[in-house]
């Protein structure tokens, strides 16, 4: 009679362990990073939202041609801006105020918002979902040059 050899050997076993230890060694580590990764991406996301929100009120503030005005309409709303009269070469920019750039770019998904309540105040996003304090974008309504400063060294 013939014994038929059934199953895997211990030897087998263990060689296929040892493989898949090692495939999931260099894969978990990849995991890891795609996390951070994706949190940079959402903060540099917001970024790009804000600036775009700066960016069309300063464009509607200029076509409408009154550089006392304190308000623009974007979107069927009244949106707070800077005047250029009083923040020269930043006329147009919607301001730290909830009706300010709050208006201007609705709050996203997945952040805190501080700062803000007065038309130069700064308003800081930061990602709710992990993260330190250094990974945020602030908007400054009246900074010189660009107005959104990104930090994604926490992230």
């Amino acid at each position: 009679m013939h014994n038929k050899q059934q199953g895997f050997t211990l030897i087998e076993l263990v060689v296929v362990i040892v493989i898949l230890g090692l495939l999931a060694a260099t894969a978990l580590p990849k995991f890891i990073d795609v996390t951070t990764d994706a949190r940079v991406a959402s903060v540099q996301g917001v970024a790009g939202g804000l600036r775009a929100a700066a960016a069309l009120g300063q464009a509607q503030y200029v076509v409408n041609g009154d550089k006392a005005a304190t308000s623009i309409s974007m979107g069927g709303q009244t949106v707070t801006v800077l005047d250029e009269n009083t923040y020269a070469g930043m006329g147009g920019r919607p301001d730290g105020q909830t009706t300010g750039i709050r208006r201007a770019m609705p709050d996203p998904d997945g952040f805190s918002i501080t700062g803000g309540g007065t038309a130069t105040a700064a308003v800081t996003y930061q990602p709710t979902n992990g993260g330190s304090a250094t990974c945020q974008v602030v908007y400054t309504p009246n900074a010189a040059g660009d107005p959104v400063a990104v930090t994604t060294g926490g992230c």
